[in-house]
């Protein structure tokens, strides 16, 4: 008699986490998959965004470019082509927020495979040579197999913040192309779209950037 209801225990045992299994497989089903938005000009702050596309509610994409990296090689678009990627405004001689965004930068290059790069666009170009961006690579420790620092043509670099990535505000007091940048690092997707701008100064936002990259990277494997 023992033996008969020790095996009936143990076979209540096994029903049991066989329907906590499948409980938990249904729960899962059932929630919603979180998707990534497509931005658009029209969906972020005009401060942001040039006057001329302000109105624009789909197709944007990153338009493409042509800008030089710290060891002085020219990089396109075909360098990031099929790649997710992170992108910012920064420049080297910046005392305030760009240290903690080259700092967080760095900490999600170590995070990420060799399938997402990293994009930092110099605001002062004039100031940011090639040189000046070598020095700053090493000293920031930067992996030059994942993450470019480039530096180019400032009408470019201003025309690419302002009408491709939407993240920087202009400063009319210098020129025309002077440029204010923000905190912002902007996710992109595999077919140039931005699908995500984040507090590059913060914590908690680079841990968010995080989460929502393995999210688009999950869509591309289903």
């Amino acid at each position: 008699m023992g033996s008969f209801f020790s095996k009936f225990k143990i076979f209540g045992v096994v029903m049991l986490f066989v329907s906590g299994v499948i409980i938990y497989l249904f729960y899962n089903a059932l929630q919603p998959k979180k998707i990534l938005p497509v931005y658009t000009p029209a969906m972020v702050n005009s401060e942001l965004v040039a006057a001329e596309i302000q109105h624009v509610r789909k197709y944007h994409t990153i338009a493409d470019f042509a800008l030089v990296n710290q060891n002085g090689d020219t990089i396109t678009q075909e360098d990031y082509k099929d790649k997710i990627y992170i992108a910012d405004f920064f420049f080297t001689t910046c005392p305030t927020i760009c240290p903690i965004m080259t700092k967080n930068m760095a900490s999600i290059q170590d995070k990420i495979g060799d399938d997402v790069l990293l994009l930092s666009h110099s605001v002062t170009p004039q100031i940011d040579s090639v040189a000046q961006l070598k020095k700053y690579a090493l000293e920031k420790g930067v992996d030059d197999s994942k993450w470019n620092l480039v530096t180019g043509d400032k009408k470019q670099i201003y025309e690419l913040a302002r009408k491709s990535y939407l993240a920087v505000k202009t400063d009319g007091d210098g020129g025309p192309f002077d440029m204010i940048h923000t905190e912002n690092f902007i996710l992109v997707d595999k077919k140039k779209r931005i699908r995500g701008f984040y507090d590059g100064t913060k914590v908690e936002e680079v841990e968010r950037l995080l989460e929502d990259l393995q999210v688009l990277k999950s869509s591309y494997k289903e």
